[in-house]
C-alpha cells in the first residue's frame, strides 16, 4: 500500500510536469499532424476517442468525457483486481512477515540475509508476489496521464461550452466539482486503507495531502478535468468496495495461500 501510494504522488507530480506543457492559456491542442512519440500515439488516440463520441451524443463533450473516463477504466479494471487481490494477501501476512522481523532482529548481514529467505519463502508458500502490487499501476500511469492531457489538449473541449452548471473550458465557478472531487479523493484512498490496521504517519498524511492537492488542481484547472476525476473517483469507490471485500481483520491465511482467504 506504501508503494502505491508513493506511486500515485509520483503521477501527480507528472500531472503538474506535463500541465506545464498544456495550460489554459498555452493548451498546445493535440492534432492528427501533432509530433512526437506521445502526442501522436497515447494522447491523440484519447482526444479523437472524446471527440468521436462528443459528437455521437450531438458534440456533447461532457456526457462525452463521462462514457470515455467509464470505458478506460473498464479496460484497466482487469489490472485493478489482480493489484487489489495482491494488496489483500500482502495484508493478510502481515502478522506472518512480523513474526519473523521480531525472530531476527538483528542487523547484521547473515541475520538480514535469512529474514530474506524466509520472507520469500513465505511470499512463496502464500503464492504472493511483493512487486505484483505495483506493476499494474505502472502500466496504468500511461493511459491516465495521456487522458488527463487529451482533455486539456482537445480544442473542442475548450469550445464545448455548458454542460450541467459549469463551462467544460474554464473552472467550475462556485467551485462545487473541485470540492466534489477532493472529497471522493478522500473517500476513495480511506476505503483502499481500510482493514490495514495502524497506518504509519506517511501514509496517514497522504490521506489528507493527496485530495488537498486534487482539490487545488480542480479550481485552477477546466472543469472538464475536474469532471473526469469526480467520474474516475466514483468508479475506483465501488470497485474497490466489492472487489476489497471484508476487512483485514476478518481474513486468516490458511496453509492453502492468501488465495484462499475467505472473501
Amino acid at each position: 500500500m506504501k508503494k502505491r501510494i508513493i506511486l500515485l504522488s509520483a503521477m501527480l507530480v507528472i500531472v503538474l510536469i506535463t500541465a506545464g506543457c498544456a495550460t489554459i492559456d498555452n493548451p498546445n491542442y493535440i492534432t492528427a499532424e501533432s509530433t512526437g512519440f506521445w502526442s501522436k500515439y497515447i494522447v491523440y488516440p484519447l482526444s479523437w476517442l472524446i471527440t468521436t463520441v462528443a459528437e455521437m451524443l450531438g458534440h456533447n463533450y461532457g456526457l462525452s468525457i463521462i462514457i470515455v473516463t467509464l470505458l478506460i477504466r473498464l479496460a484497466i479494471l482487469p489490472l485493478m483486481i489482480k493489484q487489489t487481490r495482491n494488496s489483500k494477501a500482502m495484508q493478510a501476512i502481515q502478522p506472518e512477515i512480523q513474526k519473523l522481523k521480531e525472530k531476527y532482529s538483528s542487523k547484521d548481514a547473515k541475520t538480514q540475509q535469512q529474514l530474506q529467505q524466509e520472507t520469500m519463502q513465505l511470499f512463496q508458500k502464500h503464492n504472493v508476489n511483493p512487486l505484483a502490487g505495483c506493476f499494474p499501476l505502472i502500466v496504468q500511469m500511461p493511459i491516465l496521464i495521456g487522458f488527463y492531457q487529451a482533455i486539456i489538449r482537445t480544442e473542442g473541449i475548450s469550445k464545448a461550452g455548458e454542460f450541467l452548471w459549469f463551462d467544460l473550458g474554464a473552472p467550475d465557478p462556485i467551485y462545487l466539482l473541485p470540492i466534489i472531487a477532493g472529497l471522493t479523493t478522500f473517500l476513495q484512498q480511506k476505503i483502499m486503507m481500510s482493514g490495514m490496521g495502524n497506518t504509519n504517519p506517511q501514509m496517514q498524511m497522504m490521506l489528507y495531502i493527496m485530495p488537498a492537492m486534487i482539490l487545488i488542481f480542480a479550481i485552477n484547472f477546466p472543469a472538464a478535468l475536474a469532471l473526469y476525476w469526480v467520474v474516475g473517483n466514483i468508479f475506483m469507490i465501488v470497485q474497490t468496495y466489492y472487489i476489497k471485500g471484508p476487512t483485514i481483520e476478518n481474513v486468516k491465511v490458511k496453509d492453502g495461500g492468501a488465495g484462499g482467504a475467505k472473501k
